[in-house]
C-alpha cells in the first residue's frame, strides 16, 4: 500500500511493481510526446492539427497514438463534432488537469535550470564524458 503525502490517502498501486496498471499510464504521461501533448493541452482546447503544430516535431501518426492512450487514460476529452467537416477538439479533463499541473512545476523547474544543465553538460564533454 502506498501513501498520498499530500492528502494521506492509501492507495493499493505500486508503480515500481512490473504487473502495476499505474506504470503504464506513468509511461504515457512521461513520455516524450506525452508530456509535450499534456503541456500543450494545459493551454486550453486545440484541434488536432493545431496540437500537432504546437507540439514541435511530432508525427501525425505519433500524436495519434499518444491522444489516444491518454483519452484512454481519462486525461484527454476527444470532443468530435457532427459538422462538415467534422471538428475534433481535444482538451485535458479534470483528472488530466490535475496531474498535468504537476508536470508544468517539472517543465518550468527544467526550463528554469538549463543554464545549469548546459554547463554541466560542457564539463561532462570537456572531459570526454567520463
Amino acid at each position: 500500500m502506498e501513501t498520498d503525502t499530500d492528502s494521506g490517502a492509501t492507495f493499493g498501486f505500486d508503480v515500481f511493481s512490473r504487473a502495476c496498471p499505474s506504470r503504464g499510464t506513468l509511461e504515457h504521461i512521461t513520455g516524450r510526446w506525452g508530456s509535450l501533448t499534456l503541456g500543450a493541452l494545459y493551454d486550453g482546447t486545440f484541434r488536432f492539427n493545431e496540437l500537432r503544430r504546437r507540439v514541435d516535431g511530432v508525427s501525425e501518426k505519433m500524436l495519434s497514438q499518444t491522444l489516444h492512450a491518454l483519452e484512454r487514460d481519462g486525461l484527454v476529452h476527444r470532443d468530435a463534432q457532427p459538422t462538415n467537416p467534422p471538428r475534433v477538439d481535444y482538451t485535458l479533463t479534470p483528472l488530466g488537469r490535475r496531474v498535468t499541473e504537476q508536470l508544468m512545476t517539472l517543465i518550468r523547474c527544467v526550463e528554469g535550470q538549463m543554464d545549469g544543465v548546459l554547463a554541466a553538460r560542457e564539463r561532462y564533454d570537456a572531459r570526454g564524458g567520463r
